[in-house]
C-alpha cells in the first residue's frame, strides 16, 4: 500500500474520521464541515490532531 490511514479528531466538535494521508481532496469533518485534510502534492496537511495511524493489513 502507497500509505496508510490516520484516525484524525476535529478540532471543533471532538468527532474523530479516519482519513487517508495521501488524501489528493480536501477531506472535510463529517459533522461540522471544518477541513481536516488539505493536498499538497504528496501526504496531506493535516489540519486536526492526528489519534492514531491505522496500520495496513
Amino acid at each position: 500500500m502507497a500509505g496508510n490511514f490516520i484516525r484524525v479528531a476535529c478540532g471543533d466538535c471532538e468527532n474523530e474520521q479516519t482519513v487517508f494521508e495521501k488524501a489528493s481532496s480536501t477531506v472535510a469533518c463529517a459533522v461540522c464541515g471544518t477541513t481536516l485534510a488539505t493536498p499538497t502534492g504528496g501526504k496531506a496537511a493535516i489540519e486536526g490532531e492526528i489519534v492514531e495511524t491505522v496500520e495496513a493489513r
